[in-house]
């Protein structure tokens, strides 16, 4: 099987930009391209404040809240749709809203058909990873298409 189209997640962390850079390479190695993909939070107003501090917390408006995700997702898009195009590879961007970003990424995976998902992995160890999870573990437990990590 040859990996002609990369899924790439991407968050704007450290770990992530070197993923782009890896995933670029790896696809114009392959001669394939890449489809970037950040997962955004969707607003949650019981997130934002408890009964306790009520009167102390200026909530965001659900508007306000989208707009900014928004704006910070096109930002990291971007700066990845940049990289790749700097390097000829044929590349795609896209942003969608969902809490549980394991799931979104395997959809767009399949809706894209992607023939691998390329993403970084934290590395989370011990505790910390039973409680916490990852993202990384749950699309590799999950996803049905083959998942390149990078650490």
């Amino acid at each position: 099987m040859m990996f002609r189209h990369v899924l790439v997640p991407i968050d704007g962390s450290d770990l992530s930009r070197a993923a782009v850079k890896h995933a670029i390479c790896f696809a114009k190695d392959v001669k394939g391209r890449v489809t970037f993909l950040y997962v955004m939070k969707d607003y949650h107003v019981s997130a934002l404040h408890s009964e306790q501090d009520e009167e102390n917390i200026d909530p965001i408006a659900p508007n306000d809240f989208s707009d900014a995700m928004r704006t910070h997702a096109d930002r990291i898009l971007q700066a990845a749709r940049a990289e790749a195009t700097d390097e000829g590879v044929q590349v795609d961007t896209l942003a969608v809203t969902n809490d549980e970003p394991h799931k979104a990424i395997i959809e767009v995976a399949l809706k894209r058909e992607a023939d691998v998902i390329f993403m970084a992995s934290h590395s989370r160890r011990g505790l910390a990873s039973l409680l916490l999870g990852s993202v990384t573990q749950k699309v590799l437990s999950n996803s049905k298409i083959p998942v390149l990590v990078y650490r």
